[in-house]
């Protein structure tokens, strides 16, 4: 049954071009939730940005993510004044279990420059420089992709809500209204999560919760968003409220152990990245420490970190690379980091 790996690196990404006249890139994050682009000024390393809504196909449609994406990359050149001919490379790195059709879609009214990854891809180059290690992604969903020592790629997970994205923000936050209903009807422990939820959410109870959840019903990233307020609750002590944490970085930690082990990163003589991306390691030793003591039994040279650069780096990272540009990641991170937050 196995084949080739779930998600592949485009050939315009593994050749490097020569465009010494490339002043302009573009790189996108699109998720189940929001898109986020920028567009990259090579020679003033000023940055213009632009936001949308989702456009992860999964949540919305293949039709409604491409309109999303293009809507939101035709903002940022705008800002950025200058025209569609003038962008030596876009990278569209958009969440999802499958791109294809949305890469199909941006190919038949953009240029081939236009290049359409899943956006594990973008995190893979944000954690690693785009060389052999691991990217691991957990924000609304959760994604790991890695590529070894001699090239070989291979994706674990992003399967979306309804069938895996294990230990995202979305499978957490159902984790922890699944908690709090057992913890109502006396079929698990009592749970400090039960009020938090009732709370978060303002419903009369945790059963009006739970009829909200179905009859509204709440939104991908509604649900996610409660997380946050579980990691609050784990980190002040509450035990089912930390097992679900603890569980949901083992399950990150042995998807990429997988990765390592297809990719024959275990196997490698020298120190390689796993860089952790993603509004859900704001959780902190919660969720990273399981997962890293999986990763270091799977391969010694593993070195497990989170990546503070915004995902959306990683895309202007590939985009630079397909036009024979080299960007310092820490430089980028800074500019990215400090633009953000004039962000409104």
């Amino acid at each position: 049954m196995r084949g080739d790996s779930l998600v592949q690196i485009p050939d315009a990404l593994l050749r490097e071009g020569s465009r010494e006249d490339a002043r302009f890139i573009m790189g996108i994050d699109g998720g189940a939730t929001k898109t986020l682009a920028v567009v990259l000024d090579l020679r003033t390393k000023a940055l213009h940005f632009a936001h949308g809504g989702p456009s992860n196909e999964d949540a919305v449609g293949v039709a409604a993510a491409v309109h999303a994406l293009l809507q939101v990359a035709d903002e940022a050149l705008a800002r950025a004044g200058i025209a569609h001919h003038a962008l030596a490379t876009a990278v569209l790195a958009v969440a999802g279990t499958d791109t294809g059709a949305i890469a199909r879609h941006v190919r038949a009214t953009r240029t081939e420059d236009w290049i359409v990854v899943n956006d594990v891809v973008a995190a893979w180059a944000a954690a690693t420089g785009a060389e052999p290690g691991v990217g691991a992604i957990s924000g609304t969903g959760s994604n790991v992709f890695g590529v070894g020592p001699h090239g070989r790629p291979w994706r674990v997970g992003g399967w979306g809500h309804l069938l895996g994205d294990e230990g995202g923000g979305y499978w957490l936050g159902i984790g922890s209204i699944r908690a709090a209903l057992r913890d109502r009807d006396g079929s698990g422990p009592p749970t400090a999560l039960s009020n938090a939820a009732v709370e978060f959410y303002s419903a009369e109870s945790i059963e009006a919760l739970a009829a909200l959840v179905y009859s509204k019903p709440l939104t991908k990233g509604e649900i996610a968003a409660f997380a946050t307020e579980a990691a609050k609750i784990a980190q002040r002590g509450d035990a089912v409220a930390r097992e679900l944490y603890e569980r949901g970085g083992a399950e990150l930690g042995e998807q990429i152990a997988v990765v390592i082990r297809e990719t024959g990163l275990q196997d490698a003589e020298d120190p390689f990245p796993v860089g952790l991306i993603g509004s859900a390691f704001k959780a902190g030793p919660l969720l990273v420490d399981p997962l890293a003591a999986i990763v270091r039994e799977a391969a010694k040279h593993a070195r497990v970190s989170v990546v503070e650069m915004a995902p959306v780096g990683g895309s202007l990272l590939l985009a630079a690379r397909a036009c024979g540009r080299r960007l310092e990641r820490r430089e980028l991170s800074g500019l990215l980091d400090a633009a953000l937050e004039q962000q409104p």
